[in-house]
């Protein structure tokens, strides 16, 4: 009986084996691969004064000539933490962009975004080491140089604003959680720590805001990078009023008017304004948190960085179009000019070919060498020289599908009496012709 027994049970384990042997031969083959991208530290990544350490993320499909995303984390943080913590390396997976998590290794983890060095361009400090970080992913894996971004919390948001003041040439668009404008915090004691800014006592008028961007690389007159500002009204460690001035700032840099051009609430508590522009990638975005504290980003926020980065796309746009994202021939300008000894007039007609109509807008474009606008019509325009933003007149702030408008400006030089270039339509790049 035992031996029946015996002989039963076997049968019954043949019989299973018989049928799950081959099942699972058959998930093994079609299983999908496992996801193979980890964190990953780089030494010896370029000139490096204060000693930061570089963890780089490569998601397993990365896009073609990727864009880079440069993520800084909070005080007492790390590149890690900050990987691990917020959602910019799922982004990653999802968008195919490579992702650079710098950490700062002094006492407390905070970035350098106070002293001399650190507020001048080339002049040391956290600021070069993390562009040689974004070389050394240019140099080994193809990135596009033309799509860097960088966005940060706390300390990460401060060097966000740092940085784009310092290397305008490096990135195309900021987002700063919970942060203070660009030389706000600036101390010529060796302290790391501005108690009057983070109290959000220092108020400057946009001109010196601006200026103190400006100082920071003399001579500069490409174009400037966007910037996107988060902040929490009941932030107890950089006082809510640092939000206005980073917005006072940033539209004096990008020479677009204070007043805002599209105002929503994207969802309960916040209020987002848009300042030059009504789209997702304006020149200037400012979200507040009504009732948020200092603990930012929070779920979600970090898709919203990648749609004003115009990084949600698996598109790659085209060498030098627009903002990643837009279309890159919504709009089209023709321009004449009219020159004499050291003077001339442009004339220049802008035309929405897209489907939509636009809802107030900043056009950009920049001006050969040596010249200077004196006066302009149907159209505000700033600043004077270099790259110039002309922001609509009240009659003309509505340009249906394929409608135009009209503007112009009056302009002294001293030799070059060409036509602008470079023309971009609330950040989507414009033909010409």
């Amino acid at each position: 009986m035992p031996n029946r027994a015996a002989r039963h049970v076997r049968s019954l384990l043949a019989a299973l084996f018989a049928g799950v042997l081959p099942l699972l031969a058959a998930l093994l083959v079609t299983a999908p691969p496992a996801h193979a991208a980890t964190l990953t530290e780089v030494t010896n990544f370029g000139t490096n004064p204060s000693n930061l350490r570089m963890h780089l993320y490569v998601p397993d499909t990365v896009a073609p000539r990727p864009a880079v995303l440069v993520a800084v984390h909070y005080c007492t943080g790390s590149g890690p933490a900050f990987h691990s913590g917020t959602e910019f390396a799922s982004l990653a997976d999802r968008y195919g962009f490579i992702v650079v998590y710098p950490s700062a290794t002094r006492s407390g983890n905070c970035f350098d975004v106070s002293s001399p060095q650190a507020l001048t361009r080339g002049g040391g400090s956290d600021p070069v080491g993390i562009r040689s970080m974004v070389d050394y992913v240019q140099r080994t894996h193809g990135s596009d140089p033309a799509r860097v971004f960088v966005t940060g919390a706390s300390s990460g948001a401060m060097m966000t604003n740092v940085l784009l003041g310092v290397y305008p040439d490096v990135f195309r668009a900021g987002a700063a959680f919970a942060g203070v404008p660009f030389g706000c915090f600036a101390t010529t004691d060796g302290s790391g720590w501005n108690s009057a800014c983070a109290q959000g006592q220092i108020s400057r008028t946009p001109q010196e805001w601006g200026n103190a961007v400006r100082n920071a690389y003399p001579g500069y007159t490409g174009a400037r990078p966007r910037m996107q500002i988060w902040h929490g009204t009941n932030d107890d460690t950089l006082r809510y009023p640092n939000f206005g001035e980073q917005v006072k700032q940033w539209t004096n840099v990008l020479g677009v008017s204070q007043t805002p051009a599209y105002t929503d609430t994207p969802q309960a508590n916040w209020t987002r304004t848009r300042y030059g522009g009504t789209g997702a990638q304006a020149p200037v975005e400012a979200i507040s948190l009504q009732g948020v504290g200092h603990n930012v980003p929070q779920s979600g926020m970090a898709a919203r960085v990648i749609e004003f980065f115009g990084l949600n796309s698996t598109t790659t746009p085209p060498p030098g179009g627009g903002d990643p994202g837009t279309p890159a021939s919504s709009c089209r300008v023709g321009v004449t000019t009219n020159a004499w000894n050291t003077g001339l007039t442009a004339s220049l007609t802008v035309t929405n070919t897209g489907t939509s109509p636009v809802n107030g807008w900043s056009l950009r474009f920049t001006l050969p060498t040596g010249q200077t606008i004196t006066s302009g019509w149907n159209a505000g325009y700033s600043p004077s020289s270099g790259t110039v933003t002309a922001t609509n007149a009240t009659h003309n702030a509505t340009i249906a599908a394929g409608a135009s408008v009209s503007i112009g400006f009056q302009a002294n030089h001293t030799g070059n009496a060409g036509a602008p270039t470079g023309f971009t339509l609330n950040g989507a790049s414009c033909a010409t012709g």
